[in-house]
């Protein structure tokens, strides 16, 4: 596969071997490789039933995985930091998602790119028009500035 950019949003909120919410982000940033650009870490409340605030981030990366490889691999990073699955909106010490792809839209069972809540969600917004605020939806062709400024408008 040639290489291709994507966004990775990344989220903790609960203390792991690299010690607190934003440190288990920034050793998150560090396993990733292939990084071309990391937003600084927003602080954010808590969806659903966790009381823990999060810390979270997007970068961008490089990679010549496909989608589903790079998914693998992700899971595989989460799995390492201690992650385990179970309880949905529960704490967990990283959550790695794939936002955007540079290739456009991905779909199958288990990987939709982009993903398919990011347009919804302010602590993925926010700092994704920090690292790629012109680059656009492949669904909805407006900008992550765009999506962002509509996003605020709703609130």
């Amino acid at each position: 596969m040639p290489r291709t950019s994507y966004a990775i949003a990344i989220g903790s909120n609960r203390r792991g071997r690299h010690g607190s919410p934003a440190q288990e982000v920034m050793a998150a940033i560090r396993a990733l490789g292939g990084v071309t650009a990391a937003s600084p870490i927003h602080h954010t409340p808590p969806l659903g039933p966790s009381k823990r605030r999060f810390a979270n981030a997007v970068t961008l990366i490089e990679s010549n995985e496909a989608p589903p490889a790079l998914l693998r691999r992700l899971k595989g990073i989460e799995h390492a930091f201690g992650r385990r699955r179970g309880q949905n909106w529960a704490a967990r010490v990283i959550d790695l998602d794939i936002v955007l792809w540079s290739g456009g839209s991905w779909g199958e069972p288990r990987l939709t790119v982009p993903h398919r809540l990011f347009r919804q969600r302010d602590f993925v917004l926010a700092p994704l028009v920090q690292v790629a605020p012109d680059w656009r939806d492949p669904v909805t062709g407006l900008s992550m500035r765009q999506l962002y400024a509509r996003l605020r408008r709703k609130r």
